[in-house]
């Protein structure tokens, strides 16, 4: 695994940025509309008249934390870069910034009062969006060998909380990080699915959550994901459906291109759903099953590359 640890990294960053560019354009159109008019290539300009190939909070603030993960981990600093992106200071595509959620606003304004970052998420019921899902891959890349599964929980945690601190923001991106590290480990996406509900089920019986917010997420734990009908998967900017809608589309289509098209022609916030999924189906088949071309259009192409090198240097040594 390690001698292809940094194709994995680029090819999951790269599968973010891809993902979040295929849906900007269309982002808020339903899925009726997306049904007669699929995305079926990248675009430009479109809901946010934004040149073809931008990407957009999603894949700017995975970059803020890979960023910060090629100096070590440290949640000062990863809220510090989010302090820099907002400020277009850090990982924008064209030097502005055009696109963010109103917790990750809120959290970024908390940050700048000099609140403790892990305090700075909302933590409320109605503050359960996806920002902090969409940005949680770089950490799978941090934690792969991390054996101890209380350690992944608290830093997962910790992540989320910068932004999302409510409980299922946070075991949202708990449940993403422990599949994607079941894939990184060789699995494939079938037998890590499995693997994944039997950690988590374990990890469950050590502790005493609310069972009523654990009883959200049966339909990705107690059943398969997978065989639920379209119509019964959402894709708005709620966190547990665009974790459902990406293992969703992961499962039942067997490209990188087929799963990324998909999810983003769910419609609705159509940049994070291809982002998440993007970055899961990135690492799972490389940078080199992409379709070339989407990957030449990426606005900083160049600098993700440089990132994503820096980031394998860090974690290898």
């Amino acid at each position: 695994m390690e001698d292809d640890f940094d194709y994995k990294i680029k090819s999951g960053l790269f599968g973010v940025a891809v993902g979040d560019a295929l849906g900007v354009p269309v982002e808020f159109k339903s899925r009726e509309e997306l049904k007669e008019n699929p995305v079926q290539d990248m675009m430009g300009y479109g809901t946010h008249y934004q040149p073809i190939g931008t990407w957009s909070d999603d894949s700017s603030l995975t970059f803020c934390l890979a960023e910060s993960l090629c100096k070590g981990y440290d949640l000062n600093d990863i809220a510090k870069n989010f302090v820099k992106w907002y400020g277009a200071e850090l990982w924008t595509p064209h030097g502005k910034v055009f696109d963010i959620g109103i917790a990750t606003r809120n959290a970024i304004h908390n940050i700048g009062k000099g609140h403790l970052p892990e305090l700075c998420g909302g933590y409320e019921e109605k503050d359960n969006g996806n920002g902090s899902l969409m940005r949680i891959l770089p950490l799978v890349f941090y934690l792969r060998n991390e054996k101890d599964i209380e350690v992944v929980y608290k830093k997962v945690k910790e992540v989320s909380s910068i932004t999302h601190a409510h409980f299922r923001s946070g075991f949202a991106c708990f449940i993403y990080v422990v599949y994607c590290l079941e894939i990184l480990n060789g699995n494939d996406k079938e037998e890590a699915y499995t693997r994944m509900q039997d950690v988590i089920a374990a990890f469950l019986n050590n502790h005493k959550f609310n069972p009523a917010e654990i009883q959200l997420f049966d339909r990705i734990l107690k059943n398969n994901i997978a065989a639920y009908p379209e119509d019964e998967i959402e894709s708005s900017g709620y966190v547990l459906h665009s974790l459902e809608a990406c293992f969703w589309c992961f499962l039942n289509w067997n490209t990188f291109e087929g799963m990324v098209l998909k999810a983003v022609n769910l419609g609705g916030d159509t940049d994070t759903t291809g982002a998440i999924t993007g970055g899961l189906a990135g690492f799972y088949y490389g940078i080199d099953n992409m379709p070339q071309k989407w990957i030449l259009a990426l606005a900083r192409k160049n600098d993700i590359d440089d990132l994503c090198e820096r980031l394998s240097l860090k974690l290898k040594n």
